[in-house]
């Protein structure tokens, strides 16, 4: 693991290679997401290290984030509010659109700004013990983070407006089957898997991750012409790019491709 200078009160950042892992460190807070977590993270991820081609995120202790800290939440007056929670889209649109391959390790608590959180990144892995819960109702407020535009998405607005109505939580399993996650794995296998995942990620052509993690829901948002013709500009845009040259030659000379 290389030294890095990232480090703050609330995270730990390891880089092994070109490969970073960000770490939650609240394990006594259960990772709960405060500004100062926020902010750690656009310091990250508005300027990556140098070299590095993928990213794993988790926590520390056992839970991922149990969501907004509710110890440190102030009663915002409405203009405030919206600043703040605009600077939280802000971020998570860093980890989405930021051109680096983010995945999660999702363990215990994945709870309100916690999920909001993981549905940036592109890649999820749940153990046994991980639950995803919307809690805001029981709690009085609203969700602020962006979950209504990316865990609606993935669930349905019907299936989110329960979710957030009840308080329901969800395990592995089921966050499998309903797209919250792509992999469930047994308890201890998250990490190693997400450490193969970020190698093959990082290993391919570089122009097409950006690509894949910049158009695709994008064009997601599009009519269906619209779509279809950003499609044909991506294709065209990779199809003249080294990495193109690079993976039709290894294949022809029947070898793996050496993008970097």
């Amino acid at each position: 693991m290389q030294s890095t200078d990232l480090d703050t009160s609330v995270t730990r950042v390891e880089v092994d290679g070109d490969i970073a892992t960000i770490i939650f460190n609240r394990p006594e807070k259960r990772n709960a997401m405060n500004d100062a977590l926020v902010d750690a993270l656009d310091v990250f991820f508005s300027k990556p290290p140098e070299g590095v081609n993928a990213v794993i995120l988790r926590g520390e202790g056992g839970h991922f984030c149990s969501g907004l800290d509710l110890a440190e939440h102030e009663c915002r007056k409405p203009i405030p509010g919206v600043y703040h929670s605009r600077n939280w889209h802000r971020v998570s649109e860093l980890i989405e659109f930021g051109g680096l391959p983010v995945i999660s390790v999702l363990t215990g608590a994945v709870i309100g700004g916690g999920l909001e959180i993981a549905t940036s990144t592109h890649v999820r892995i749940a153990e046994p013990s991980v639950r995803f819960q919307l809690p805001e109702g029981r709690r009085g407020i609203f969700v602020g983070g962006g979950a209504t535009v990316r865990v609606g998405r993935i669930l349905g607005a019907d299936r989110m407006r329960e979710m957030m109505l009840t308080g329901r939580s969800y395990g592995a399993e089921d966050g499998l089957a309903m797209g919250l996650t792509h992999y469930a794995v047994a308890e201890g296998e998250g990490v190693p898997l997400a450490r193969t995942l970020a190698r093959r990620i990082a290993d391919n052509a570089p122009f097409s991750n950006y690509l894949m993690i910049n158009a695709i829901s994008r064009i997601g948002d599009m009519s269906r012409s619209d779509g279809m013709f950003t499609e044909s500009l991506a294709a065209a845009m990779s199809q003249s790019s080294d990495g193109a040259k690079e993976g039709l030659r290894a294949f022809l000379e029947k070898r793996e491709p050496k993008f970097r």
